[in-house]
């Protein structure tokens, strides 16, 4: 019976087509590391919202704050919302990239070619799916932003006259019900201009690299597996201040304060550098390395 059921569910998988096994092996997979990562990004999320609390702390404090306060399962707070996001993200990602391809061929057939075709399909699908996805990040930031004991909540989810979120769908109603459909996509603007230099950094150091691996390594997992996360780990670093805006946009509506609101994404870069220093700009970018 057992054996009988095995070899249905593999005749299954060999009738699906070659994306959709790359689609629900990327989710998966992604879904796992996510899952893995979930404690130091959620105090790489409390570092670049500036709670001064866990940024004075460290990392180490930090996490033996989240642990005194919320337990294990603080560790993994809006992390539901951040594994929701990727099987949606990587089909539109990746089936935007190959219509954008397609489309960019056939519309100017003399001008974008090689590199540069695959460098503007990418960034054209990335900004796609960021654009369908977007509330889900902003909903796994608010989450993982509120530091609170379950046992201090009170009935109405209030707690010291501040609105706490019971989970994703209370999240999405509670900022849908804020801010309409704006709201929603409050701090989405970095993303977006983020894209463009991110994907050209990453493709650009990526291709470099592997011109200057020896030969008879052109084909090694291991050396692509090298250049990519250096490449990776490159584009981050030159593109992390506009992550840093975007999470601050994203709790700004959380966070009772005088300053000026965030609103463009020049301007608020410019405005986080002035009152909270240039380093704010790169607060929990070593965690983001330890994190790749």
């Amino acid at each position: 019976m057992e054996n009988k059921r095995e070899d249905e569910g593999k005749a299954m998988l060999d009738l699906m087509p070659v994306f959709a096994k790359e689609l629900l092996a990327g989710g998966l997979a992604g879904g796992f590391a996510k899952t893995v990562v979930a404690p130091l990004e959620r105090v790489k999320i409390l570092f670049q919202t500036r709670r001064a609390e866990f940024q004075s702390s460290g990392l180490s404090g930090s996490v033996i704050r989240i642990a005194k306060t919320e337990g294990f399962l603080g560790f993994y707070r809006g992390n539901g919302a951040s594994v929701a996001r990727i099987v949606p993200y990587a089909a539109l990602h990746y089936m935007s990239y190959e219509e954008y391809r397609r489309w960019i061929m056939l519309t100017f057939p003399d001008v974008f070619k090689g590199p540069t075709l695959d460098l503007v399909a990418g960034s054209l699908s990335g900004g796609t799916a960021v654009l369908f996805t977007y509330p889900l990040d902003l909903i796994r930031t608010k989450l993982a932003y509120q530091v609170v004991s379950p046992t201090k909540l009170n009935a109405s989810g209030m707690v010291y006259n501040e609105q706490v979120y019971r989970g994703i769908r209370d999240c999405l109603a509670k900022t849908y019900k804020e801010g309409g459909i704006r709201g929603l996509y409050r701090g989405v603007a970095p993303t977006l201009v983020g894209i463009f230099p991110y994907a050209g950094l990453k493709f650009y150091v990526y291709e470099e690299m592997k011109r200057h691996v020896p030969e008879e390594y052109n084909k090694s997992i291991m050396a692509k597996l090298t250049c990519g996360s250096v490449a990776g780990l490159l584009g981050q670093t030159f593109t992390y201040p506009l992550e840093v805006v975007r999470r601050q946009m994203q709790v700004q509506k959380l966070v009772a304060s005088d300053n000026a609101e965030l609103n463009g994404t020049l301007r608020s870069m410019i405005l986080i550098a002035q009152k909270q220093g240039w380093k704010q700009l790169f607060s929990g970018l070593s965690i983001n390395y330890i994190k790749c």
